[in-house]
């Protein structure tokens, strides 16, 4: 089945990269939510610029869309350097590391998204310039090969991660800052959506602003998302003024309910419920079900509904929640888990 985009996707679709760095905070005055994080952040910073240190190597991990591209750019920002950017997928070889690296200037802050997913032998060559700011480099073939030595400038790296389990563990353990980002509260997302509203020129008032905080999933990228499309609706039918009622009525049409659940989100529980009782069932089979591909399924409908406590995952299946039913406004019929 081919893969359609979802107005809830987690992750960044069509323009979107254009619009979240018109709408990217500069600073941690900006930044909104994640208070915690961002206070030992601060502390973190203001003691290396007072040492005249470069900051430890930082790790960052969450759910995609909660901000970590983000922060980089405000640590970069903070520690009043340059941010390269790239990517886990795109360092494929030793030489797209070393190409980077040898064109970083002295406390430079390097962000690899999605780091979980770069090359092992890249990842290997990374140890040793995260402790000791040296790049080992083979030249040549079979027994006349050498090993050169490049130092590089001193720099902090900063990797992203949606999957922290899957870092290799040598590499975990060289980020001398680990943080891990939460899902945002509808205090904090209705916050977000009032200043990029703001910033778009967009008129909305407080109560319209908490409705489409409640439906975003707890993700700063989805309710700036679903707040480009409420002004849509406004500007073609309304006065172009996002009111509740206004979002409401955009929101509803989006098929987006309350709790952010879309109309693939209720599918998936409203199959389990009628075909199979509430489970629990076994992936393959709820992908037969619903004619979609398993590993969508867990990679991309399963951990909203998990996490929202509508789905449990358990050795023998899947299995509906009783807050699920009553989502649903289904009857609830409890059965023994083994």
């Amino acid at each position: 089945m081919e893969e359609l985009k979802r107005v809830v996707e987690v992750d960044k679709i069509d323009d979107e990269y254009k619009i979240e760095n018109f709408l990217r905070p500069k600073s941690f005055n900006d930044f909104i939510g994640q208070n915690k994080l961002k206070n030992n952040l601060k502390i973190f910073i203001e003691a290396a610029k007072n040492r005249n240190e470069t900051l430890d190597h930082c790790l960052l991990y969450s759910p995609p869309g909660l901000g970590k591209t983000t922060l980089s750019y405000v640590i970069a920002k903070e520690m009043g350097c340059n941010l390269k950017v790239t990517s886990g997928p795109v360092l494929e070889k030793v030489g797209d590391l070393a190409s980077i690296l040898t064109n970083l200037s002295e406390g430079d802050v390097f962000f690899i998204d999605e780091i979980h997913r770069i090359n092992r032998l890249v990842a290997e060559s990374l140890y040793s310039v995260m402790e000791d700011f040296k790049l080992d480099i083979m030249i040549g073939r079979g027994p006349s090969a050498k090993i050169i030595r490049l130092p590089i400038h001193h720099f902090t790296l900063i990797g992203a991660t949606t999957k922290f389990g899957l870092l290799l563990n040598p590499l975990r353990d060289r980020f001398g800052i680990i943080e891990h980002l939460d899902f945002y509260d509808v205090n904090d997302l209705t916050h977000i959506i009032n200043r990029s509203a703001l910033i778009m020129n967009i008129k909305i008032n407080d109560q319209a602003s908490n409705e489409i905080a409640r439906r975003s999933r707890g993700t700063p990228r989805i309710v700036n998302r679903l707040l480009k499309r409420v002004r849509d609706f406004a500007e073609v039918k309304g006065d172009k003024i996002i009111t509740y009622l206004m979002a409401k009525e955009a929101l509803d049409a989006l098929e987006i309910d309350v709790m952010g659940l879309d109309k693939m989100d209720r599918l998936i529980l409203t199959i389990l419920i009628k075909k199979f009782k509430g489970g629990p069932v076994g992936i393959d089979t709820i992908a037969v079900a619903i004619s979609e591909d398993p590993n969508t399924i867990t990679d991309v409908y399963e951990p909203y509904l998990i996490q929202s406590g509508f789905l449990l995952r358990t050795p023998r299946g899947r299995i509906v929640t009783k807050m699920g039913y009553q989502h649903l406004d289904k009857s609830f019929h409890f059965r023994k888990i083994n």
